[in-house]
């Protein structure tokens, strides 16, 4: 059985999931979203995808992923085209294949959320144009690539740091654990019996962390994982299509609320981290969420620069229709 990463090689069509992609390669989209920040903040014009199409198929809400996608492309020269599931033939029984095919003829890259990674893994396959992953249940690459982008940021640094992740082990969970092992980072898991990350993923980034000198720690005990960590994370305990476990989630993960006693197990200046929306006096106070060290509008900012690089690295070479 082949890995995702032998599946889908280097960032060359796709960008499906972390661990599909080298340390290398992330490492340049880093420098590259940090140089296109740079550009847009001193109002340079940064054209790089001039006469470029993006589609934009969710079957999910979306804010952030959305806006910052349909903005970025618009800022780098290109056009962005929103693609309601509803308007489409697909929500018709037109087959994926079909599709993405066509869509193919019209497009250079779709960004695809949705439910099912098989979905999204799919689309890749029959698609002669660049498939994005904008949220799978499995997965959330383009948030844990600019996530590394806020850290670096903040500290300087991110190989030997620590992050806690606390909480619902989700799509964002499973993502941040393939972006640590890539960069050489120690990320401490505070999550319930039931509520841990993906055992595959866990099991391919701790074989990526052989090569980088990572550390992945699986926990239940949320203040064991918070100590002297450089980033605390958390992310909603209620996740799209798990509103019917509501009651049952609230219940289970009430101990892992990130509040002040946890914030002060982690290092004097650990940020703290949380993808959005938040659910104030859930998963984290409102204390903690607007205090000092919360970064959340910074590290919401970075996924538009870093989904600008990622545009630039998969379209800026593609020819509609073509592989």
């Amino acid at each position: 059985m082949k890995t995702p990463a032998q599946r889908n090689s280097g960032l060359k069509k796709d960008l499906l999931d972390v661990a599909a992609i080298s340390r290398t390669e992330v490492a340049s989209l880093l420098t590259l979203a940090a140089r296109l920040k740079e550009k847009q903040r001193r109002g340079i014009p940064h054209p790089l995808l001039q006469g470029k199409t993006l589609g934009l198929l969710f079957e999910k809400p979306s804010t952030r992923t959305r806006v910052s996608f349909e903005a970025g492309m618009n800022q780098l020269g290109g056009h962005a085209l929103v693609l309601p599931i509803g308007d489409i033939q697909l929500s018709r029984g037109e087959s994926v294949p079909d599709t993405a095919r066509v869509l193919s003829r019209y497009l250079d890259g779709l960004v695809i959320r949705t439910y099912d990674h098989a979905t999204v893994q799919e689309w890749a396959r029959e698609a002669t144009m660049s498939v994005i992953n904008g949220l799978t249940d499995l997965s959330h690459p383009c948030q844990a690539l600019s996530d590394l982008l806020t850290i670096q940021e903040k500290k300087g640094r991110l190989k030997g740091l620590k992050i806690a992740y606390i909480g619902d082990g989700n799509n964002v969970a499973n993502s941040l654990i393939e972006a640590a092992a890539k960069m050489g980072m120690t990320i401490a898991l505070g999550c319930p019996a039931g509520y841990q990350p993906d055992q595959h993923v866990v099991d391919l980034a701790r074989l990526e962390a052989e090569k980088t000198g990572a550390v992945i720690e699986l926990g239940h005990d949320p203040l064991i994982a918070a100590k002297e960590a450089d980033v605390i994370y958390t992310d909603v305990w209620i996740s799209m299509g798990r509103e019917r476990e509501q009651a049952r989630r609230l219940k289970v993960l009430a101990p892992y609320q990130v509040n002040h006693r946890l914030v002060s197990r982690a290092k004097s200046d650990a940020i703290v981290m949380h993808c959005l929306p938040a659910h104030r006096g859930e998963e984290i106070t409102a204390d903690v969420l607007d205090g000092p060290q919360s970064v959340i509008l910074d590290q919401a900012e970075n996924r538009l620069h870093m989904q600008k690089a990622i545009l630039t690295k998969l379209l800026g070479k593609r020819r509609t229709g073509t592989r």
